[in-house]
């Protein structure tokens, strides 16, 4: 019985995560989260960036270390390479890059809401359960060797290379921020003379990564849901850029997708 309820929670918690994309993409059309550039008033109390970075993307980390052990495949070792990037990832933006911000001089002459990081604390202790469950427990074809380590490799290229490029493109935000006492440049170099928004573009392509190496309705939805999340936010943003520069802004410059979009 216990059995078939963990798998009836597990099965409404995907299909949340996967419903819940078309709509956060609709409602972000109209309406960005107020923080960052698009940081406004209105949205009730406020704590610094790095401590809302840190508290919200937290259940990724120790929702993880209470559920995994439970798994019937917690002690197989593919199953703990294969969530080893997830966790990877979330070390950075739970512990490495609010440290970042915290270090940045312009941390304290900003603001997040808490409500926005209690929705975001929300989603990821959703994400967090349905990443480590099928992991460490619903995932059925660890045995399957051949296409198992060849799902692994190629997700995880992906993974990587997505990981380096939002990590190099937040590097540089932060740096332009602390250079410039807060205020905003125009960013130069690497990806970013591609796209506005190469750290988000970054993300897109580590969950997919993700999708790959998973192989896993969960994987997909959860790589849905950042898109559905990030690029009309890097839409807004590339608008925001546009707006603030003029015709200083390089026309050429896409929002997210490099040539295409």
């Amino acid at each position: 019985m216990e059995e078939i309820a963990d798998q009836t929670l597990f099965r409404y918690c995907l299909l949340t995560l996967i419903l819940s994309g078309p709509p956060t993409a609709v409602a972000l059309k109209f309406l960005q989260a107020p923080y960052g550039k698009h940081n406004r008033t209105g949205w009730g109390p406020s704590i610094s960036p790095p401590i809302a970075w840190f508290l919200m993307e937290s259940p990724t980390l120790w929702l993880t270390l209470l559920l995994f052990p439970f798994g019937r495949h917690a002690l197989n070792p593919k199953s703990l390479i294969l969530f080893s990037p997830y966790l990877i990832h979330y070390f950075h933006r739970t512990i490495v890059y609010p440290l970042r911000l915290l270090r940045s001089s312009s941390s304290g002459k900003s603001s997040f809401p808490i409500s926005i990081a209690a929705m975001a604390f929300t989603f990821n202790l959703l994400n967090a359960y349905i990443q480590a469950r099928w992991v460490s427990h619903y995932k059925n074809d660890y045995e399957d060797g051949l296409r198992f380590w060849w799902r692994f490799i190629i997700g995880l290229v992906v993974f990587v290379a997505g990981m380096w490029i939002n990590i190099t493109s937040d590097r540089t935000l932060v740096r332009l921020k602390k250079e410039n006492r807060g205020g905003y440049v125009i960013p130069r170099g690497g990806w970013f003379e591609l796209v506005s928004c190469p750290n988000y573009l970054g993300e897109v392509v580590e969950w997919l990564g993700w999708a790959v190496m998973t192989w896993s309705w969960a994987g997909i939805g959860f790589f849905l849901y950042t898109c559905c999340n990030l690029i009309p936010r890097a839409r807004a943003s590339h608008k925001w850029y546009i707006n603030k520069f003029k015709d200083e802004y390089p026309k050429t410059r896409k929002a997210v997708i490099p040539f295409v979009f």
